[in-house]
């Protein structure tokens, strides 16, 4: 752009970020909305189909080739205390209930402003989208909270999961949905929940029934001629379909190039296909900077890389990058959605079950115990950094029995197979058919001592170095037939595995500071007018902790909602 056409611009009271004017379209030729969301994740789809259910009209721009972002790619977990949902299936559950609880894992570092914002509005969410997309939800019965001991807290769980949604109703669309992290076994319709049992099937009668159950689910949705989704593909195809049926407008291809502000106010989205206006605000629903190896170099703690999170790949801070150019608060950068991951090739896995199964226990370079291998993992990756440092473990090892192998699911691997050998030639996993051996081949001497103290813990039921089986939650992904505590188990029968595991996570969390309203602040705390975040572009209400699970999507949806109000309102 000439500098008389950055002139004309200044003149009109625009401000475009210096670098991207010459590719801002004619004024003339932008395209005007009401609301113009940026991202097609859980997030950004609930904000534009609330929009658009408030009578505005409403655009959803989104840079990736699909559509669903991150949560497509998830189990699709929801944290929303005392929706619907959970109402109707007997849980005795209130947002009143939910507020200790919460103020106990975040404590001060979120405003209690949006912590009650987020509790009064999360389960007018759940309902709303009930009533405006054919999305419907099952209650995760016995998913406990992350700390049910604290006030408020339910052993029993209080998440939610999509149901079974027909990938038919979205005709054409179903082929621009972001494919998930792991593809559910074929032949299978699978719902979150039902990996706890999947692991055990080969060793529990409740874990059989559940694979029957997959099994004949899955049966019958071919013969009905269905194309069944679960999970995040559930969620993010049931609002692709609320928007559809909605008239909203979804433009893939499409990313994020700068905020146009116009008198100090944010006015429109600038990309490569155009400018399109917005008169009455942005929603910045961008997801996280995980996939931005500078960004994370910056802001977060080493080692760290983009090659061990499981977020979507188009996630590279565009959002962020944004909204500092327009002078956006930033909280919670060093943070993130962790998660123990083993560096498999392709994707990194993220364990769950695989951690906290009797007949394994993790170690530090050393060879020594550092953590409760059963805590939520977002609390072990921070261990890990913490302890990084003065006794490393970043890589750490998950160690497991042959006897361990023999019973339980890993990954997507069934008891008795093989491991791929890609997993033993990148190094990801180790075998050895001694512990001696074993301790040599990664370099971690104080192994066989640790198995034996681990051995005789668990051998009496109780861990006295970490406490792995105090809380109710560290019973969830376990398995019941394992005596005198289902979370301990002794490593006997060789040979023996060490998996690799680094700091991986589902996204990060720090982004653009926002009110109890979504509307993004400045550092000294005054409102950006025009500006809203939801989602991981925004900073986790969450703070550094994890709720339960679902505390990612959840509040996504959430603040996605109440931004959307907020602009109807206005």
């Amino acid at each position: 752009m000439s500098l008389n056409r950055r002139q004309v611009l200044a003149g009109a009271g625009l401000t475009i970020a210096a670098g991207l004017t010459s590719r801002v379209p004619a004024l003339a030729a932008a395209e005007e909305f009401d609301v113009v969301v940026v991202g097609a994740g859980a997030a950004g789809m609930t904000a534009a189909l609330a929009a658009a259910k408030r009578g505005l009209s409403v655009v959803v721009l989104e840079k990736a080739a699909t559509y669903g972002g991150s949560a497509a790619r998830s189990g699709a977990a929801i944290w929303v205390p005392g929706n619907e949902v959970l109402l109707n299936a007997g849980v005795p559950d209130s947002p009143q209930k939910a507020t200790p609880y919460l103020d106990a894992v975040v404590g001060n570092r979120v405003p209690a402003a949006r912590k009650a914002a987020y509790l009064a509005n999360g389960p007018a969410m759940i309902s709303f989208v009930l009533r405006n997309s054919p999305l419907r939800f099952r209650y995760m019965e016995g998913y406990s909270d992350y700390y049910p001991e604290l006030p408020g807290g339910m052993p029993n769980g209080r998440s939610i999961e999509p149901d079974l949604l027909d990938g038919n109703i979205l005709g054409p669309e179903l082929t621009h949905l972001n494919p998930p992290y792991l593809a559910t076994p074929p032949g299978m319709v699978v719902f979150g929940a039902d990996y706890k049992w999947l692991a055990i099937a080969a060793v529990n009668l409740k874990g059989a029934a559940v694979a029957t159950e997959c099994l004949a689910r899955g049966t019958k949705a071919a013969l009905l001629g269905q194309k069944p989704l679960t999970m995040g593909q559930s969620l993010a195809g049931g609002l692709r379909a609320g928007l559809m049926a909605a008239g909203v407008p979804v433009r893939l291809n499409t990313p994020l190039e700068d905020l146009l502000v116009e008198r100090g106010v944010v006015t429109g989205v600038v990309t490569s296909a155009g400018l399109f206006r917005a008169r009455r605000g942005v929603i910045v629903c961008s997801g996280g900077f995980e996939h931005n190896a500078a960004m994370r170099a910056q802001y977060q703690r080493q080692p760290i890389g983009t090659e061990w999170t499981v977020g979507a790949r188009s996630n590279t801070g565009d959002g962020h990058r944004a909204g500092q150019r327009v002078g956006a608060a930033f909280d919670l950068m060093d943070d993130a959605w962790w998660g123990p991951a083993i560096p498999v090739p392709g994707d990194p896995y993220f364990c769950l079950a695989e951690r906290t199964l009797p007949g394994g226990l993790m170690i530090n370079a050393a060879g020594q115990r550092f953590v409760n291998e059963a805590a939520p993992y977002s609390d072990v990756v921070h261990v890990m950094y913490d302890k990084n440092p003065t006794a490393p473990c970043i890589p750490a090892w998950l160690v497991v029995d042959h006897n361990y192998r023999n019973r339980y699911l890993f990954r997507d691997i069934a008891p008795t197979l093989p491991l791929p050998d890609s997993w033993y030639s990148s190094g990801a996993v180790v075998k050895n058919w001694s512990l001696d051996g074993l301790a040599a081949a990664i370099g971690a001497p104080a192994l066989p001592a640790t198995v034996k103290k681990f051995n005789g813990m668990a051998l009496a039921g109780r861990d006295t170095e970490f406490k792995r089986g105090d809380s109710a939650y560290d019973h969830y992904y376990t398995d019941p037939a394992v005596f005198p505590s289902s979370s301990l188990g002794s490593l006997w029968l060789p040979p023996y595995y060490a998996f690799k595991i680094v700091p991986g996570d589902l996204g990060t969390k720090g982004g653009m500071v926002t009110d109890a309203r979504a509307r993004v602040l400045r550092p000294d705390g005054t409102v950006i007018p025009g500006l809203y975040a939801a989602g991981n572009a925004s900073s986790a209400v969450m703070g550094t902790s994890y709720a339960g699970a679902g505390s990612t999507i959840g509040p996504a949806m959430t603040f996605g909602y109440i931004a959307a109000n907020d602009l109807a309102a206005g």
